[in-house]
């Protein structure tokens, strides 16, 4: 069974890093403020999310499952998140469900929990970075920085904060996980 996820166009590869342009997708997302490190914000995020698509919403209806979770800095200006994405800032962390290709603004069911909000995200160029193991933050940062690095040194401007993406269930092992890390870019490299 396959697993719903955001479309998107790789536009280059180079080297590790994919430019990948997304088209514009719905994500159901909540803000957790006051989380005591980066674990447990993307645990509680998850939670009030998963009860949302379980049918804690208004028309008390379940939504599939898509793929990935994200987390990000929580910011004034919301982030994309694609998969499952994290950073931390001192609002918090955003954590988001994409929301499947079927529903739009007027149909996606409505949050119970007045902490989720349902939002557009417009299409964009990411570059990303994909990588296996843990859901740790020294991991997350350790290819959050390679990206970064990489994209310095290619002279590829950013915007945004980066983004952690999950895409495999928790039970999944560690060494066969998909994590990405992602974040919009101004431009494709030069050849």
């Amino acid at each position: 069974m396959s697993i719903e996820e955001p479309a998107y166009t790789v536009r280059h590869t180079d080297g590790k890093v994919e430019y990948r342009e997304y088209a514009s997708y719905l994500k159901a997302e909540t803000l957790v403020e006051d989380a005591a490190d980066f674990e447990s914000a993307g645990n509680e995020g998850f939670r009030r999310l998963f009860r949302y698509i379980s049918g804690g919403n208004t028309a008390q209806s379940k939504i599939a499952m898509t793929a990935p979770v994200s987390q990000t800095a929580g910011s004034e200006k919301i982030a994309m998140t694609v998969p499952v994405q994290q950073t931390g800032s001192a609002r918090g962390w955003r954590i988001a469900f994409t929301l499947p290709q079927k529903y739009t603004l007027e149909t996606a069911p409505v949050p119970a929990d007045s902490r989720i909000e349902i939002v557009r995200e417009p299409a964009r160029l990411f570059a990303v970075l994909r990588y296996s193991g843990r859901w740790t933050e020294r991991n997350y940062n350790a290819n959050r920085d390679e990206l970064l690095g990489i994209l310095a040194e290619a002279g590829i401007g950013v915007r945004g904060e980066p983004q952690l993406a999950r895409y495999n269930a928790p039970f999944t092992l560690p060494f066969m996980r998909r994590n990405e890390v992602l974040i919009e870019v101004d431009s494709l490299p030069v050849p």
